[in-house]
């Protein structure tokens, strides 16, 4: 429900859960900001790889976000650093001065 995720007091909500044909599968929220809920977001596999990865006792790890569109994503823990391989989609470019 997006009215109740909107009175909650946080940037996003991730929900994560094991797999079936991925290690984990995921979806993120942030109705706050104008995202109900986004595709695919990588800021939130970098959050989840190490949990999972500790979990399952893995490096590396092939993660499914469940969106409407959806997307497949490869996490590997490097270190303290989670390198994240899939496909994008060129949403904007653009240029700043400053």
């Amino acid at each position: 429900d997006m009215n109740q995720l909107m009175t909650l007091d946080l940037r996003g909500v991730i929900v994560s859960a094991r797999g079936h044909c991925s290690d984990f599968v995921s979806r993120f929220f942030a109705p706050k900001y104008g995202i109900h809920e986004d595709p695919v977001t990588g800021s939130a596999h970098c959050i989840l790889a190490p949990y999972w990865a500790k979990t399952l006792d893995k490096a590396i790890l092939k993660a499914r976000q469940l969106s409407k569109r959806g997307g497949q994503l490869i996490c590997e823990m490097n270190g303290k650093r989670v390198l994240l391989k899939g496909r994008a989609v060129t949403y904007m470019t653009g240029e700043i001065t400053i």
